[in-house]
């Protein structure tokens, strides 16, 4: 299944070294890739997923 996203965003924590991630938007997913290396892959979450992913790094439990 392919799907479609759009407006791809960098990430605000991104390095001046370009160590970072994009993601970008489509109904009801979250796509995130390299912004180094935008064709390599694109990782396709839902958007409740994504959320979880977040909150967690917020909270500190990702570390």
């Amino acid at each position: 299944m392919t799907v479609h996203l759009t407006g791809w965003h960098k990430s605000t924590y991104s390095g001046v070294q370009g160590g970072c991630v994009e993601v970008g938007h489509a109904p009801g997913r979250v796509g995130i890739r390299d912004t180094k290396n935008r064709e390599g892959g694109t990782l396709v979450v839902d958007r409740a997923a994504f959320g979880a992913f977040l909150a967690s790094i917020r909270a500190g439990r990702l570390r």
